[in-house]
């Protein structure tokens, strides 16, 4: 069987608004204008998409496992809502120094390291060649590095802070876009050309 290819997705600051406070409550989760079209045209494109998002609010406390769960169910109801779907939602709950256990420890899964990217390879039957990584850090962005992953910064959320050190780590041919339907754009439009 043939292996799809993938958009693999940060969440806070590419997909939704990132709060100064935290992400703890679905009536708190805001999309960024545009973001639902922009996975509904990765899908009528054939791209898996995959989201792999940090959440170390639950590790210090934040947020409870339970209400990570129940906003992450929220986004996928308002993707629906658009004609969008998201094929995986995979976070990492741990923070390698601070909060309680069993959060407070050092893992595999927290970007940059690749467990979250291993396990959505694994369990979906995905390729990397091919496959994008779409964020607004750094550590989103390292994901590609030795892993055939092409990566494209946006300037929502983090984004701007974090363009001259994503340009820097990865060179002035890095793709960096105002938001997620502009990285959605760029990708169709290199997968075509």
């Amino acid at each position: 069987m043939r292996k799809r290819r993938a958009v693999f997705l940060d969440r806070d600051g590419t997909i939704n608004v990132e709060r100064k406070d935290w992400l703890a409550r679905p009536d708190q989760l805001r999309l960024i204008r545009g973001a639902a079209g922009a996975i509904r045209r990765l899908n009528d494109a054939g791209f898996a998409v995959v989201v792999l998002t940090n959440q170390s609010g639950v590790a210090r406390g934040h947020i409870r496992a339970e209400a990570l769960q129940e906003i992450h169910r929220e986004l996928e109801r308002r993707l629906r809502r658009s004609g969008a779907h998201v094929d995986a939602i995979l976070h990492c709950p741990h923070h390698p120094t601070e909060g309680r256990a069993p959060y407070r420890r050092r893992c595999r899964c927290r970007k940059p390291s690749k467990g979250m990217l291993d396990r959505a390879v694994k369990g979906l039957g995905l390729t990397l060649r091919g496959s994008w990584i779409v964020g607004d850090a750094v550590r989103d962005l390292a994901l590609a590095e030795g892993n055939e992953l092409t990566p494209v910064l946006v300037r929502t959320g983090k984004g701007r802070k974090s363009e001259t050190e994503a340009r820097e780590r990865f060179g002035r041919h890095l793709p960096v876009v105002p938001k997620l339907e502009d990285a959605v754009e760029f990708i169709l439009a290199e997968r075509s050309g």
